[in-house]
This record gives C-alpha cells, structure tokens and sequence, in this order.
C-alpha cells in the first residue's frame, strides 16, 4: 500500500506540473497570466479533477495495491466531474 501512495504522490506531481505549465503555456499565448492569480487556483483545481478521473477510470488497474473498492466511476460522474473541470478551466482567466 505504501507504493501504491508513493505511486499516486508521483502521479500527481508529475502529471500535475505538466498538465499546469501547458496550460500556463496555452493561456500565455493569447496574452492571459493567470499565474499566482485566482484562475490559476482554479486551474490547479481542475487539472487535479482531471487526475482523479483519470486514475480511478485507467490508473488504478496497473498499480501495486490489488485489495476491495477498486472500481470505475459512473459514466455519469466521470463526464460530469470532466465538464466541470473544463468549464473551471475555461472561466480561469475571468477571476482575478
């Protein structure tokens, strides 16, 4: 188990600083910072949306722990969590 925790602290670290700085990327080149601003909260926010969706959906199934209570989201939840994580994403550089 404590792999499985080493695993997912990797996974969001990793896959949360790539997933940020493309955004910071995309918003930079239609003029937006939303660096060390409210919509770069919300992006963070989003962006970890996003990972938990993925890892219970695919990541989950390939790691170390094998135990009860692993399982898919809802096709409901996952596409509900997905839509607002885009639209935290899209309203991003409207907060300051």
């Amino acid at each position: 188990m404590l792999f499985e925790l080493l695993r997912v602290l990797v996974i969001l670290l990793f896959f949360g600083a790539i997933l940020g700085g493309a955004m910071n990327v995309l918003y930079g080149m239609f003029g937006v910072n939303v660096a060390n601003t409210n919509g770069g909260f919300l992006i963070g926010v989003a962006i970890l949306i996003l990972l938990f969706v993925l890892y219970r959906n695919k990541l989950q199934f390939i790691g170390f722990y094998k135990g009860d209570g692993r399982g898919k989201l809802p096709k409901k939840v996952s596409a509900s969590l997905v839509t607002s994580s885009v639209l935290l994403m899209l309203i991003a550089p409207y907060v300051q």
